[in-house]
């Protein structure tokens, strides 16, 4: 099993920026490839950004991709989502998640955080 919490969401202005945390338990972090997702009322679940399991490739859905960062520190058990130039569209409900292997599909993911809520404000 793993668990996984995120933190770090709240209100913000546009243009402003937040750094989401996603904080990973119960299986050795270093081995596994992470995700953040958002999902916005009334809208699929969407794909934001994942790194691999040694940090050594980044992927970036196209609305986001020069805005936002991922990274992700293996002796922390945590993997962070910076980001910058929020814009209202960007508010949405954040979810880490995680498995073997990289995809855009958030129905190949096996485990999931809580959700953290960020809300852009015009």
């Amino acid at each position: 099993q793993v668990q996984l919490v995120e933190s770090g969401g709240g209100p913000v202005q546009a243009g402003g920026s937040l750094r989401l945390s996603c904080a990973a338990s119960g299986r050795t972090f270093s081995t596994y490839d992470m995700a953040w997702f958002r999902q916005a009322p009334g809208k699929e679940r969407e794909f934001v950004a994942a790194i691999t399991a040694n940090g050594g490739n980044t992927y970036y859905g196209k609305s986001v991709k020069g805005r936002f960062t991922i990274s992700r520190d293996n002796a922390k058990n945590t993997v962070y989502l910076q980001m910058n130039g929020l814009k209202p569209e960007d508010t949405a409900v954040y979810y880490c998640a995680t498995r073997w292997g990289v995809t855009l599909a958030p129905g190949d993911y096996d485990y999931w955080g809580q959700g953290t809520q960020v809300t852009v404000s015009s």
